[in-house]
Order: structure tokens, then C-alpha cells, then sequence
């Protein structure tokens, strides 16, 4: 874990240079305020930010392993998951082809783990993502198999665990790098009966995937529920959102607002942070385009006649677009909240080819330093979507014109300075 030690300690250095408020290299002063509400601070921005044009972070790109054909061992279906392992080597999960791969820091290809099926260290359709817990031990969560599979760094297979549906079906997974795992876990309502008002619940495991705390529970999105035995879809519904930030603490917002709450390891809340946002309704037009691209998806799954039109029917949207996508903790304690990509944006061609399934986060991303100040915005490369930040790179998943998937490597920068030597 040395790396990541000495990169995180290089990074918050840089905050002198790389922060405005009268630091060197910012000739903007900050025009926000904070306030104490019942001893949380309360940190509201402007939404002009502090870095100059100066000292504002860049990316630059380090490594792209893939390609769209020849060897199959770089050729990726559908990237579930990316983990960086201490050595700079790159294990890489693939749900299409149902395997986890490692690439040597230079992209090479390593090791192939794994394979379709259920069997010991096998993987079922929509395996992902890859986490890293203690001991740089990797974990796989296979919800269909219901279990965890783990291996070492090299990819020697560690047995499994189970996954024990009954209290919730896992939304998402975050590690912070120190062997701290977190799952979303959401009861969903049972096919023929009523809906109720069911909580997120945000849960800490420990060796094992043994949960051992619990350390959020917030009412559950509505994006996709079951009402009178069927499923029912209402896009841009407000949603959790959330992620792992630095000091063992866990950012969360309900996307509707532009409002994010930051939480200490003890669970108490430290810092509210808000940012000014321009509420944008679903058009009627964005609308259609969305409901035949939920139709192109579903007849890609053989759903067809009378199933597929209920399916159809079942397609609701909210009156406006939340206030973002995502959110990430990254470099040196700093926030990043990724745009949202509003469908009725898109170029002709790229409404043709909308997929739902990659979601609706934007290339522009909102930096705020560690006491939630808005620094300001880093443009990420079309089509890219950040997985996690290691140190001063940022992993993740960059598409091409025709849709195949690479995995990306990008470096951030403060001028032509590297942000850790």
C-alpha cells in the first residue's frame, strides 16, 4: 500500500497550488458562504469556481489497453469493473465474456481467471464490479450465482462467499482503497403486492463480506419498481447517490437538488454541500426517444408481441432531469459530481444509437476541494466513464464511435506539472 500512500500525501501538497482563495496561483477570491446548522457547516457556492486558467487540474492520457479486433484476450463485451493493483498491474472484469483479466502496467496482457458458469471461480452473466479489500484481496460480486467470488492479486481463486438476498438486492459497490467495502442494498417490492416506502440501506462488511455496520439507511429511488405485479419504469426519478470519500467518510445526495451531504466514519453528518442549478424539464421529445430506446433494448432480448408492449405501457418519466449523474470522492480528499447528459443534447446519430444501459453521466465534472468549495470543472473525454481514482489517474471505460469498450488510464495534471513527481 506504499504507493498509495506517498500519491495521496504528493497530491494534498499540491492543494496550495492547485486551490484558489488567495493561494499562490489564484487571483479569484472565493464568493461562497458557510453557516452552521445544528454544528454541521453548511457550504454554499457560487457557481463560479476558484481555479484560474492557470492553475485548473488537466488530464492526460497514460494507457488504453483494447482493441476492436485480432486478440480476443483485449477485445472487452461489456466492462463491469477495473481494479489497480499496488504494482500498477490492471485486473479488468468483463460480464460479457464472463472473465477477469490482469494486464501488466504496461497494458500486456497477463492472466485470463474464470470463465461462464457456476463452478469455483466461474462467473454468471452481469458479474462486476471488482473491488479490493484488505490485503489487495479482489472481490467479484456474481449476484445471479448469489455469491462473491475472491481472489488474490495475481488471480489465484480464494473460494466465494454468499450473498444473502433476503435483506436486499445490491444496488452498487465502492472500496476506498484501504479495504473498506460498502453495498447499497434495496428491498425490492414482491411481485402482487403494494408498493411501500422501503430504505436504502448502506452497509459496512468486513472479512469475509460479513456485514458489519450499518451506516446509512435513506428512502429507496423509484426509478424501477413493481406495482400490480409487473415492473414499472420512471426515468429521472430522484435517486441515491453516493460514494466513498477519503477518512472513511461517505458522500450522499438525492439527485433532485444539487445538495450533497458529506458523513463521518462515526455516521454523523460534517458538511452540506450546495451548488446553484438550472432545473431542465423532460421534454416530450426526449420522452419518445427513450421509450424506443428501452424498446431496441428489449427486442435485443428476444421480448416481442403482447410482453413487450406491456413493457412499453410500463415507461414513466419524472417532469425534470436530476441536478446530476454521479458522484465520485477523488485526489486528496477533493469531490467530483459528473454532469448530467440530457438525451435531447444528442446529435441524430447519437439518439439512434442511445443505449440506456451506460447511463446518462456527461464528460464535464464540478471539482470541490475537501471543505466543499467549488474549484471548477474538469472535462473528462467524450464517451468516458470514470470507474475510481488511484493516486493523481483516474480508470475507466472509453467507447468508441462504433460502441467497443476500452479501458482508459488518465493522468491528472496542474499546468504542465505533473501532480506527483
Amino acid at each position: 500500500m506504499k504507493m498509495r500512500t506517498l500519491a495521496g500525501l504528493s497530491l494534498a501538497a499540491c492543494w496550495c497550488v492547485a486551490c484558489g482563495g488567495g493561494e499562490p496561483g489564484s487571483d479569484r477570491e472565493w464568493a461562497g458562504s458557510v453557516t452552521d446548522s445544528a454544528g454541521i457547516a453548511v457550504v454554499s457556492n457560487p457557481a463560479a469556481g476558484l481555479w484560474s486558467a492557470d492553475d485548473r487540474w488537466t488530464i492526460t492520457e497514460e494507457l488504453r489497453i483494447g482493441t476492436s479486433g485480432g486478440d480476443a484476450n483485449y477485445q472487452f463485451g461489456q466492462i463491469s469493473g477495473i481494479a489497480p493493483l499496488p504494482d500498477g498491474r490492471v485486473a479488468v472484469m468483463d460480464q460479457q465474456a464472463q472473465q477477469l483479466r490482469i494486464f501488466s502496467p504496461e497494458g500486456e496482457h497477463l492472466k485470463t481467471v474464470g470463465g461462464p458458469g457456476s463452478g469455483p471461480g466461474e462467473f454468471a452473466p452481469g458479474a462486476g464490479p471488482i473491488l479490493v479489500g484488505l490485503g489487495d484481496t479482489l472481490y467479484v460480486p456474481d449476484i445471479t450465482n448469489r455469491r462473491v467470488n475472491r481472489f488474490t492479486p495475481d488471480g489465484e481463486p480464494l473460494g466465494s462467499f454468499a450473498l444473502d438476498l433476503s435483506s436486499g438486492i445490491p444496488m452498487a459497490w465502492q472500496d476506498d482503497g484501504s479495504g473498506r467495502i460498502v453495498t447499497q442494498l434495496r428491498p425490492l417490492d414482491l411481485p402482487g403486492q403494494p408498493a411501500t416506502d422501503s430504505m436504502d440501506v448502506f452497509v459496512l462488511r468486513g472479512a469475509g463480506g460479513v456485514i458489519t455496520d450499518t451506516l446509512l439507511a435513506v428512502p429507496s429511488g423509484r426509478t424501477f419498481s413493481f406495482a400490480s405485479g409487473g415492473p414499472r419504469f420512471r426515468f429521472f426519478s430522484p435517486e441515491p447517490v453516493w460514494a466513498l470519500a477519503g477518512e472513511s467518510g461517505l458522500l450522499f445526495g438525492v439527485n433532485d437538488v444539487y445538495s450533497l451531504t458529506l458523513y463521518g466514519a462515526d455516521g454523523t453528518p460534517r458538511r452540506v454541500i450546495r451548488m446553484p442549478f438550472e432545473r431542465l424539464p423532460v421534454t416530450e421529445s426526449d420522452q419518445a426517444m427513450m421509450t424506443e430506446a428501452m424498446v431496441r433494448l428489449w427486442k435485443e432480448f428476444g421480448i416481442e408481441g403482447p410482453q413487450l408492449e406491456g413493457l412499453r405501457q410500463s415507461v414513466g418519466f419524472a417532469e425534470s432531469y436530476p441536478a446530476y449523474a454521479s458522484v465520485r470522492g477523488g485526489p486528496a480528499g477533493s469531490i467530483w459530481v459528473q454532469h448530467l447528459q440530457v438525451p435531447g443534447d444528442l446529435s441524430p446519430e447519437e439518439r439512434d444509437s442511445f443505449n440506456p444501459q451506460l447511463g446518462f453521466g456527461g464528460s464535464g465534472w464540478d471539482v470541490f476541494d475537501p471543505e466543499g468549495r467549488f474549484l471548477g470543472q474538469v472535462d473528462m473525454p467524450e464517451r468516458f466513464q470514470p470507474l475510481r481514482f488511484e493516486g493523481d489517474r483516474v480508470y475507466g471505460i472509453w467507447r468508441d464511435e462504433l460502441e467497443v469498450q476500452y479501458v482508459l488510464v488518465l493522468r491528472l495534471r496542474l499546468g504542465d506539472q505533473e501532480l506527483v513527481g
